[in-house]
């Protein structure tokens, strides 16, 4: 059976390696449409090779030189955020939601209320409108497949046919670039938070991993993703980013998923869900590590990491207060205005200032995503 495949995001990290894994057995897959923000070269070289029948490139201004590089004259191109959405629309048997940030949020919901199935590498849409999302998803009976490699582990170890016999589950950070560092983080530069040691990702992505933000937002993506409660998700340091995720039973059983730093490997598990694919992928080669190792995570080093436990706890408008916060005080570090600790401030300091309320409607969560971005934007360390 072909799969009909739409790619949102496809110039990204997430997107271009989506495609190499569909390059490994094309004829399985249809691509119906692939978007992009910006990168216009990169998203004609995608057309010519997999002719969708619909491109999208947000910013307009690009179209004209999208036209004059795409070959395929089987493609239709368009521009402009509402196309976007309006391609979200499209029921297709697998969206792959690859956007960064909350602006992949409505793609997502008009998505699964087409009745695709998802793919979701955008993990802040599930922090900021996961309640939502999810009861959207059940309403048009569709399955949310995780692809962030965390929560693709558990996903595949998860059983949901023995919830009660669950202790908990075990997210593995690599800990970034700093986490056995004694520098004074205040002078880390943005070249220096960019060389993640072992994963090769976005910009905004390989920061959130530096200040762990990243795992604190996985955390809230989990509450989401699986039937547990807040207190059943724990964080575990492991640098060597070999284990992905771990279950924890109450038989004192350990399941445990396990494969090399690839994004290929959780890509190609949800393309090809409920079966597996086979990729060009180098085995795992145990006899040939050293060792294993794992740490706890400190909370006072990362900060980030508690200011999304908070979130999470809060719940409301909380989550999307601290993804908007800290998605423009990212933007703010890598464009060199403010230092790499600002970070985690501008986030407390625009959670401080948003009083706290339970949100009913997704106009509510898009409304408070407005206000903290603009609090954050305005703030001066």
């Amino acid at each position: 059976m072909i799969k009909k495949i739409i790619i949102f995001g496809a110039t990204g990290s997430i997107g271009k390696n989506t495609i190499a894994v569909i390059q490994n057995d094309l004829k399985r897959f249809e691509i119906i449409a692939l978007t992009a923000r910006t990168d216009s070269k990169t998203l004609a070289a995608q057309i010519n090779l997999l002719q969708p029948k619909f491109a999208v490139i947000e910013d307009e201004k690009k179209l004209t030189e999208l036209k004059s590089l795409v070959k395929s004259r089987k493609t239709k191109l368009l521009c402009g955020r509402e196309a976007i959405l309006e391609i979200a629309k499209i029921k297709c048997d697998l969206a792959v939601l690859a956007i960064v940030g909350s602006a992949g949020m409505l793609p997502t919901l008009n998505a699964i209320r087409a009745g695709s199935n998802i793919a979701l590498a955008n993990k802040e849409s599930l922090v900021c409108a996961g309640k939502f999302l999810m009861r959207e998803a059940k309403k048009n009976k569709v399955q949310i497949l995780p692809v962030d490699s965390e929560h693709n582990a558990i996903f595949q170890i998860f059983e949901n046919k023995n919830l009660a016999a669950i202790e908990n589950i075990i997210l593995t950070a690599s800990g970034g670039p700093f986490f056995n560092s004694n520098r004074d983080f205040s002078k880390i530069t943005v070249a220096q938070a960019l060389k993640h040691p072992n994963w090769k990702m976005g910009e905004k992505i390989t920061i959130d991993s530096a200040t762990m933000m990243n795992k604190g937002l996985e955390m809230i993506e989990a509450f989401h993703l699986f039937p547990i409660s807040k207190d059943q998700i724990k964080v575990l340091v492991h640098p060597q980013s070999i284990i992905h995720g771990l279950v924890n039973y109450k038989d004192g059983s350990t399941l445990a998923m396990m494969s090399k730093p690839d994004m290929q490997v959780p890509i190609a598990y949800a393309l090809s869900y409920p079966k597996r694919m086979t990729i060009k992928h180098a085995p795992l080669d145990l006899a040939a590590m050293q060792n294993l190792s794992f740490f706890a995570a400190d909370e006072k080093k990362f900060p980030a990491l508690k200011l999304c436990q908070e979130a999470m706890m809060l719940d409301g408008n909380a989550p999307a207060i601290l993804n908007a916060a800290n998605e423009v005080a990212v933007e703010k570090f890598l464009q060199g205005k403010i230092r790499f600790t600002d970070i985690t401030k501008i986030v407390a300091k625009t959670l401080d200032k948003i009083p706290h309320k339970n949100v009913r409607l997704i106009e509510e969560v898009l409304e408070f995503d407005r206000l903290a971005r603009e609090i954050a934007t305005n703030y001066n360390s």
